[in-house]
């Protein structure tokens, strides 16, 4: 790549003499922004042979002052444009021709913005005032706006095509006190929202900024200006743990800031806690994962800011110890990055060398940053693909080939991200408790036959030779061979932990075995290992899940992305809030766009997080048996709805949406009924969904109205294929779960989705007794809820209809006998199936509520065994202890079949409450059916 950059042709020969007098050939020949500008002001080489005056916000705001002179909107938008551009040429070109530092031009870029922001402000106020009078409070004191920059604007660091991230304020609520009153809302809304027009608007002169308010309290759902109470009270009540991080650079710019610094040391306290807050490390999995998704989903692997190594992640370095530490320490209560770093190294978080190498990488990136951006003026932190843009990078860099600043970019990042690696998980294990630990010997293999044997009986291991063939098989395993240093360094400080970590369990070998397993499946990603490595809490956690359920540990080692949930202190605490799932969810969502491949990892994710969260409760004791099953059928309820919505939306788009005439044209409904366990409110660990699909579409027309439109009964076939499809396909991230739609009328023979008329006429025609039976655990999950409420009404009337108690309990039995004679041992099926299992149980609930729903409707009006027991109970058709000991037998069962998933043994000895549970049944079940 030896080409230079050239000078454009269009130039005239005045202009270029007046160039060579500048110096500012190089800066013109490099930048296609600043010849787009130089075209479009024919002024600017005139104002920068004259531009004098501090390139501080109230030099820069001297030089643009006239504009405030000015009543025309129009004038004043162009205006800012002309000064934004002129200032944005002027600090580009002292920034590549060597005049300025990285700090002067990230300065002199905050300066300019603080000075635009200031100057649209006070036009702005100053039409208010004009027509309103001045807002005042209760007492009549004057009031004005704050406005509040985050971000790099705060931090004093702004980047060359930089967004602007703000927050509007006001001290108290009062009224304006001229003849066309307003209350002090209004008014500063009026205010906030003209300063974003005059920023924020494209025009023919281009945007002075993006204008983004998303950080606000309550975000884009949010007022946009509170008073300063309002601001108070939302931080102590709702504020979340990434508004800490927002906030740590949050700094007034514009309007009282006198009134703005006295809000800023009232919120202090949210975003520096006066303890040393470990709790952060609880929110670094939200923080993590979010950089990650935003990465995936825009594919910004080699991203100098969002991917791996880069800008952001040096930040994150830096914050994780303000929040950890800035409640105590005022060296790091500091706005910009560099004083932040300066103040981690003083106190001795980080090391100097380590120091210094972070801060030139800093160095790097941004002034990379900022020539990239300076190319075309745009919000890009990507190494170009354009062979000119190349060029004209590598001049500004100083550089001669592309492959070396490759190379540096490459270098730089590596270092980034294992700086990351060491200290993002939080405080160190201390290296000589790792050294000197009994078991380090033991791991190195530097101990003889006799020598380990004593160590591991006397620690609590009756297996030597099972514990050294496992870390034989460790140590020579694949991932860990193919480890390099680093990793192996890490791999020999978490060893001796995990050993003695295991060697503290009951099952000190099942421990070990399934810890090692994990081990074992993250050897080669040193981040995972970082994770344990560091932080101790998360390996306690992993090692008391690996201890109660292989089952748990499995999961983990498929899923290493798991690890990441371990670190939250409150894991084995506090039990999931189901409240939270769909906000969760949503957010996850939200940052995958329409890409169907990371919306189907997002829900896997979210999914087996959210999953494990239930474990580790049910694990600490925090969930009863009902409790586990209600957080697993919530979780499956709400990723089938978000499933239902994401294909539904990707057929719409290809078909458009359905439509019928019946005789009035509507758009028709689709449901998904659940049945089994998941529409009993019953659903367990790993526990398949049996699915029913349907519709109401009916009448002569019917067919979507998109330009390549099908018929409505293909449009709901595909979405059940496609809503199968996001639900059971493995992907990298592993699988939703397993479908079973044989449930739905005439079985696996029949259609896959069914018009609701059919349905019922089935129901009522042709079903079964056990279909009807199966109906009894029917409910609708997701979908149109017209349609639901029909589907519910149905079901209703299905099974309420009279029937002829013998002939319901000779199919009933022929039923049970038929299931006895197809049950295989060894499948885990005795729990259930065997005499006196959960099959009995809810086999002796469904003749009842079959046989009685005619009289008592009730008793058919709820999906689960233990309501249909209490109804039954309730209308006075089974005695009352009866129903009382199903339902504790019921229970019993249950909680022993999660155990057993949880333990990974379907065989293991029935405790004597299961075995005493079981023989109720049975016993009811004879007195029933004998």
């Amino acid at each position: 790549m030896n080409d230079t950059p050239r000078l454009p042709d269009w130039l005239s020969d005045a202009q270029r003499t007046q160039l060579g007098s500048l110096g500012l050939e190089s800066l013109l020949s490099c930048s296609p922004y600043v010849q787009s500008v130089l075209r479009r002001d024919e002024g600017l080489l005139d104002w920068l042979e004259q531009a004098q005056g501090a390139r501080t916000a109230d030099g820069i705001r001297a030089r643009w002052q006239h504009l405030l002179e000015s009543e025309d909107e129009a004038a004043v938008m162009a205006g800012l444009r002309v000064a934004r551009n002129r200032e944005m040429v002027l600090t580009l070109w002292r920034d590549i021709s060597g005049q300025d530092s990285l700090s002067d031009t990230l300065g002199a870029l905050t300066a300019l913005a603080d000075a635009l922001i200031g100057l649209a402000h006070d036009w702005s106020r100053a039409r208010l005032l004009a027509r309103h009078g001045c807002p005042r409070n209760g007492a009549g004191k004057e009031q004005s706006l704050i406005v509040l920059g985050l971000g790099k604007l705060g931090g004093g660091e702004l980047n060359f095509s930089s967004d602007v991230d703000l927050i509007f304020a006001f001290p108290e609520g009062g009224e304006t006190d001229g003849e066309r009153a307003l209350d002090n809302e209004t008014f500063f809304t009026r205010l906030g929202r003209q300063i974003i027009r005059l920023l924020d608007e494209v025009t023919a002169d281009g945007q002075v900024y993006r204008v983004d308010m998303r950080l606000r309290p309550f975000g884009a759902s949010g007022p946009l200006v509170m008073n300063f109470s309002g601001i108070e009270t939302y931080y102590q009540l709702h504020g979340r743990e990434w508004e800490r991080y927002a906030l740590i650079k949050a700094r007034p710019v514009a309007g009282d800031i006198q009134a703005g610094e006295s809000l800023l040391r009232e919120l202090q306290p949210f975003v520096y806690r006066r303890y040393l807050d470990y709790s952060v490390f609880g929110s670094l999995r939200d923080m993590k994962q979010g950089i990650r998704r935003e990465v995936r989903r825009k594919g910004l692997e080699d991203n100098i800011k969002l991917g791996r190594g880069g800008i952001r992640e040096i930040e994150f370095i830096v914050q994780l110890f303000q929040l950890i530490r800035g409640g105590r320490e005022a060296e790091l209560r500091q706005r910009s990055l560099r004083s932040a770093l300066e103040g981690a190294v003083q106190n001795g978080h980080i090391a100097a060398a380590d120091g210094e190498r972070l801060q030139a990488h800093y160095d790097f990136l941004r002034r990379l940053e900022n020539r990239i951006q300076g190319l075309h003026d745009a919000q890009t932190h990507d190494l170009p693909d354009d062979a000119a843009d190349r060029e004209r990078l590598l001049a500004m860099m100083g550089m001669r080939s592309w492959p070396e600043l490759e190379n540096q970019v490459a270098e730089v990042r590596r270092e980034v991200g294992e700086a990351f690696d060491d200290v993002f998980v939080g405080p160190a294990l201390p290296e000589e408790q790792a050294a000197g630990n009994a078991f380090d010997d033991l791991w190195r293999d530097r101990l003889d036959e006799a020598a380990a044997e004593k160590l591991l009986r006397r620690t609590g291991f009756a297996d030597a030779a099972r514990v050294r063939d496992l870390l034989s098989k460790l140590r020579e395993s694949r991932p860990v061979q193919r480890m390099g240093e680093r990793g192996r360094k890490r791999i020999d400080r978490l060893m001796p932990s995990v050993l003695l970590l295991a060697a503290s369990k009951d099952n000190a070998e099942a421990t070990l075995q399934r810890m090692a397993s994990v081990v074992e499946a993250i050897a080669t990603r040193t981040a995972y290992l970082a994770l344990l490595v560091e932080n101790p809490r998360a390996l306690e956690h992993l090692g008391r899940l690996c201890a109660a359920s292989p089952w748990a540990a499995e999961r983990i080692a498929r899923h290493p992305l798991l690890l990441d949930e371990l670190i939250d202190p409150r894991i084995f605490q506090e039990s999931p809030e189901p409240e939270a799932y769909a906000r969760e969810l949503d957010e996850l969502l939200n940052g995958c766009g329409d890409d169907l491949e990371r919306l189907m990892d997002a829900l896997r994710e979210f999914q087996q997080a959210t999953v494990l969260r239930v474990v580790a409760a049910d694990i600490a004791g925090a969930l009863e048996v009902g409790e586990v099953s209600d957080r697993l059928t919530l979780l499956a309820e709400l990723i089938l709805q978000r499933v239902l919505g994401i294909a539904r939306r990707a057929l719409v788009e290809r078909h458009g949406h359905p439509r019928c005439e019946d005789p009035d044209a509507r758009e028709p409904g689709f449901i998904i009924v659940a049945y089994g366990k998941l529409g009993s409110i019953e659903l367990a660990y790993g526990s398949d969904l049996d699915l029913v699909f349907l519709h109401d579409s009916r009448g002569e027309a019917q067919q979507t109205d998109g330009e390549r439109s099908v018929d409505n009964g293909l449009f709901f076939a595909r979405l059940a294929q496609r809503i199968i499809h996001q639900l059971a396909t493995p992907t990298p991230a592993g699988r939703l779960y397993e479908v079973d739609t044989r449930l739905r009328p005439s079985g696996a023979s029949g259609l896959l989705v069914s018009g609701l008329e059919a349905f019922v006429d089935y129901q009522r025609e042709k079903a079964w007794t056990w279909e009807h039976q199966a109906l009894m655990r029917a409910r609708p999950v997701a979908g149109d809820e017209a349609l639901q409420a029909a589907f519910r009404e149905a079901r209703q009337a299905i099974l309420c209809r009279a029937r002829d108690h013998a002939g319901l309990k000779k199919d009933i039995v022929a039923m049970r006998e038929r299931m006895l004679a197809e049950q295989t041992s060894g499948d885990g099926a005795d729990l259930k199936r065997s005499s006196g299992g959960l099959v009995d149980a809810e086999f002796l609930v469904q003749y009842w509520a079959l046989a009685h729903a005619a009289e008592h409707p009730a008793v058919v009006a709820g999906t689960g065994m233990v309501e249909h027991l209490r109804a039954l109970k309730e209308a006075g058709c089974i005695e009352a202890d009866v129903a009382q000991q199903l339902e504790k037998a019921a229970y019993t069962l249950r909680g022993e079949l999660h155990a057993r998933t949880l333990a990974g043994n379907r065989e293991r000895p029935l405790p004597h409450a299961v075995q005493a549970a079981m023989s109720t049944v049975a016993g009811i079940w004879h007195a029933t059916f004998d």
